[in-house]
């Protein structure tokens, strides 16, 4: 496990602050715990990780090699640069939803919901046998390994005015959180992003997985756009959840 520092800290809860820290108001001022007071100590989180992978088939994820430039096609124009480290210290292991000849097409918070590319020379393909689908209709995760159903999960989403964003999404980080804070015990990070920011709401706009201190709100539509679990749920997807793990969110 690697330890961040202070500022890493603070930028987790500023970054997942979209989520909401509410039972059940979306209003930004009733959201003060978003804040985290005091500030908790994020730790990425030891997982398994991904085996390499020589078999064409998915799901797949690639581990950057290097600093690289995405792009909107094979040889597009550039969208900007991604590193080989997300912002919370973990190795950046991307979803690939596409290939092509010399080429993949990954899903990035750059680009959230869409299909940029990169470089096959640039990344080391990976298998990953985990996908999560997030039912919202049902507030519920599915979670499958090679296919098979091993775990549901009930889950809170997003209130009416915020709801959680619909799409093709990767997990990014694992983070233990240590303190009293409404993410709980534990975070998982997507490439995700809220659109959708309450007026006057000065938090981050990524979209997790996160516990919550206000457990009666699992199986409503009240955050900012996060899904929140119970601790134990929690704890077990940490321990088992992969970086670059393909997540679906579906109405």
């Amino acid at each position: 496990m690697r330890r961040l520092g202070w500022a890493a800290s603070a930028a987790a809860a500023a970054a997942l602050a979209a989520c909401g820290g509410g039972s059940g108001s979306v209003k930004p001022d009733a959201q003060e715990g978003a804040e985290v007071t005091p500030p908790a100590v994020a730790t990425t989180a030891t997982v398994p990780a991904p085996a390499p992978s020589n078999d064409p088939q998915g799901p797949l994820g690639a581990r950057l090699r290097r600093t690289v430039a995405l792009r909107d096609k094979p040889d597009g124009k550039m969208l900007g640069q991604i590193t080989t480290k997300t912002r919370w210290g973990s190795p950046r292991i991307l979803a690939v939803a596409q290939r092509k000849e010399g080429w993949l097409g990954v899903l990035s918070e750059r680009i959230p919901g869409k299909v940029g590319w990169i470089p096959s020379a640039s990344a080391e393909l990976l298998l990953e046998p985990w996908t999560l689908e997030v039912d919202l209709s049902a507030h519920r995760v599915t979670v499958r390994r090679d296919g098979r159903v091993v775990r549901r999960v009930r889950v809170a989403t997003g209130a009416p005015g915020t709801p959680t964003p619909r799409g093709r999404f990767a997990v990014t980080d694992t983070l233990r959180l240590v303190g009293d804070g409404p993410y709980g015990c534990c975070a998982i990070a997507l490439t995700a992003r809220q659109r959708d920011i309450p007026q006057g709401w000065t938090g981050g706009d990524r979209v997790a997985i996160h516990g919550t201190n206000s457990p009666g709100s699992i199986g409503r539509s009240v955050s900012h756009g996060c899904l929140r679990a119970g601790t134990g749920d929690l704890r077990w997807l940490l321990a088992r959840i992969p970086l670059g793990t393909h997540v679906r969110i579906v109405a």
